[in-house]
């Protein structure tokens, strides 16, 4: 006996979608999309880090604190105006 692999439940999928679509059936079609929507991970928003340039390590920023008197003000500054 073989296991079904995601792309065989897909291809299940799409074919139940397509009967649903050929016997005019709209809201099993919505089911068969939705659940290949869900398998393939569609279904959830994608976020997007606007900020992951500027991504540091707590060390890096650490440092960069340390080396610079007028960069933890402005950085609290930045936080508030943020936040």
């Amino acid at each position: 006996m073989s296991r079904l692999t995601v792309d065989d439940l897909l291809d299940q999928l799409e074919q139940a979608r397509q009967i649903a679509i050929d016997d005019r059936k709209p809201s099993a079609m919505i089911q068969a999309t939705a659940m290949m929507a869900k398998m393939t991970g569609h279904d959830r928003p994608q976020l997007k880090d606007v900020n992951a340039d500027a991504v540091q390590t707590i060390s890096d920023l650490m440092n960069e604190l340390a080396d610079d008197d007028q960069l933890l003000p402005q950085r609290i500054s930045h936080a508030k105006d943020e936040y």
